[in-house]
């Protein structure tokens, strides 16, 4: 299910969901849509929410408080939890009234607004016990295409979570590599997956060493997005994302507490995967590459012992140390890939590396290193604009040498 985006409200609506910024309230536009005088000292403090029955029509009224410009970056929040107050095992339609709203309020409407919908027992026997409701953007003509921008961004997120989210014993490096074809498939962008007895022709050796403990077999995911007809005005950009579909750590096992989690050890192929599919649905003026290294680091006699000395797809050698330091083994295998085969002018890689930096920056900000300072800040700056912050944290000599090499 998704959400409508559309001119006006409806008659039909049971719930009429009026946000307000507590420095931008349209009186008029209150008593308008409500039937009612709108009280000056009503409280629109963020996520404050005042409901009343509309006076002549069979419409709930619901006023949102989005609190003061200070508080826009957490908007996202204040929209979702409305939506939550009203779910009901009943169907029921609710119209949000956006058009008073500016475009970056209506941006995290449209996003927050649109997450709600998830359903998140869809693994559960019974599935979810509400209904989700018929969900409405009522906002002008003139701004239907933020709206729907802000819409096809929202879709490509959730995807990305819902594929994080996954539990292990569905989600096979097979299975990612099924879903970036599939994506490729429907908006137009070209996919490869090179399977085990390619990768070993490859001597894709550091992938392969990860994964051979594991009875599902890992993948190498090439893909590619760029502009049809045109060069792109914007350097070639590489994305790297570490794919472990679920991380024991090998026979340097992790600890079993919260060991469940290791699903999510491939969010960084997932992000990849949404970012190039959200550039081929807009038809952004930008040439992508994506590549995935996707494996199940499992622990069985096959798997790779500390002390073990394996090869790459460089051709450098590597002693292996700590089997739960998988992450760095695929990603440079990707890396030396996407250098080789595309020479892109900027690489990103992303990885949940290690436990590490969410102990250092909890979860307010993604740890960033780079020794180029231009792209730091470009980063930075935009973390902030979409509420996914990132901080830097300082390269060494040893890490300054490396960036030299590439």
């Amino acid at each position: 299910m998704t959400i409508k985006i559309k001119a006006s409200a409806s008659k039909t609506a049971g719930i009429i969901v009026l946000p307000f910024s507590k420095d931008a309230v349209d009186l008029d536009l209150v008593k308008k849509i409500t039937g009612i005088q709108y009280d000056p000292e009503l409280q629109l403090a963020a996520k404050d929410i005042t409901s009343f029955m509309h006076p002549d029509k069979k419409q709930k009224v619901v006023i949102l408080g989005l609190g003061e410009a200070k508080d826009i970056n957490k908007s996202d929040q204040f929209f979702r939890s409305a939506v939550f107050q009203q779910r009901s095992k009943t169907e029921i339609k609710i119209d949000v009234i956006c058009d008073h709203l500016t475009d970056e309020y209506l941006v995290n409407a449209v996003i927050e607004l649109r997450k709600s919908l998830v359903n998140h027992g869809v693994f559960k026997t019974n599935g979810n016990k509400y209904v989700q409701p018929d969900l409405s953007i009522v906002v002008d003509k003139k701004r239907h295409k933020i709206a729907e921008q802000a819409l096809a961004v929202v879709e490509s997120q959730i995807l990305v979570m819902q594929l994080v989210d996954h539990p292990s014993n569905i989600k096979t490096p097979e299975y990612i590599a099924e879903h970036a074809l599939a994506s490729g498939r429907k908006y137009n962008y070209d996919v490869k997956v090179f399977d085990h007895k390619q990768l070993k022709k490859m001597k894709m050796d550091a992938l392969l060493a990860v994964g051979q403990g594991s009875c599902n077999p890992p993948v190498l995911i090439s893909m590619e997005y760029k502009p049809k007809g045109s060069k792109s005005r914007f350097p070639k950009l590489a994305l790297v994302g570490k794919g472990i579909s679920f991380d024991t750590g090998g026979i340097s096992i992790k600890p079993s507490a919260n060991m469940g989690y290791m699903k999510c050890d491939m969010a960084g192929a997932a992000a990849v995967i949404g970012a190039v599919e959200l550039a081929a649905k807009l038809k952004l003026n930008i040439h992508i590459i994506g590549i995935v290294p996707a494996a199940e680091n499992s622990v069985d006699a096959n798997s790779i012992r500390p002390g073990d000395v394996i090869g790459s797809y460089s051709g450098k050698s590597i002693e292996v140390i700590d089997t739960d330091a998988e992450g760095r083994l695929v990603l440079a295998d990707g890396l030396a890939y996407v250098i080789k085969h595309h020479q892109p002018e900027h690489i990103i890689d992303l990885a949940t590396l290690t436990g590490s930096c969410v102990a250092t920056l909890g979860y307010f900000a993604a740890g960033m290193f780079t020794c180029n300072d231009e792209m730091a800040a470009a980063l930075t700056s935009a973390g902030e604009a979409v509420n996914e912050r990132v901080w830097r944290l300082p390269c060494g000599k040893i890490m300054q040498q490396i960036c030299n090499q590439i």
